[in-house]
């Protein structure tokens, strides 16, 4: 008797486990963690990706991908996971493809606003002769010492 009311107090206690685990869930004013996950992207940084650029010019702007598909090396993916407290998490992904070694086009939840790529400088360099500046205090005071010969 005394190992059947042991076993059955075992059982009660092993089936209110799960609902100790699931009530913590909707326990308010519990604090919950911010969990960010992958790359973050920003529209600014998909903004400043051009067409025709190098593999290092995108990981300088953008870092490594989290994904490179095993049997394409020509696309990447970046993928960035947020949830803040217990809010809904939100996902962004961006997939980007190469050929040659240069971005040919990108496809996901960001893509460029239209905004033209920056104008080339249209400035001029012009070659000034040297001038013969002045001698300071210093150059002066020790010239006075210096000897001609």
């Amino acid at each position: 008797m005394h190992k059947i009311s042991h076993a059955l107090g075992f059982l009660a206690l092993t089936s209110t486990l799960p609902a100790c685990s699931t009530l913590a869930i909707d326990v308010p004013l519990v604090y919950k963690i911010d969990i960010n996950q992958g790359n973050i992207i920003d529209q600014e940084m998909i903004n400043l990706l051009r067409p025709n650029m190098s593999k290092r010019q995108v990981i300088y702007i953008l870092g490594s991908p989290l994904l490179i598909d095993a049997y394409n090396k020509n696309r990447w993916d970046y993928v960035h996971s947020e949830q803040r407290g217990s809010n809904d998490r939100v996902q962004q992904r961006v997939a980007l493809f190469f050929e040659d070694n240069q971005l040919i086009h990108l496809e996901g939840d960001l893509a460029p606003e239209n905004n033209p790529a920056p104008a080339k400088s249209k400035d001029i360099t012009v070659d000034v002769p040297k001038r013969k500046l002045k001698k300071t205090i210093s150059e002066m005071i020790t010239g006075l010492f210096e000897s001609d010969n």
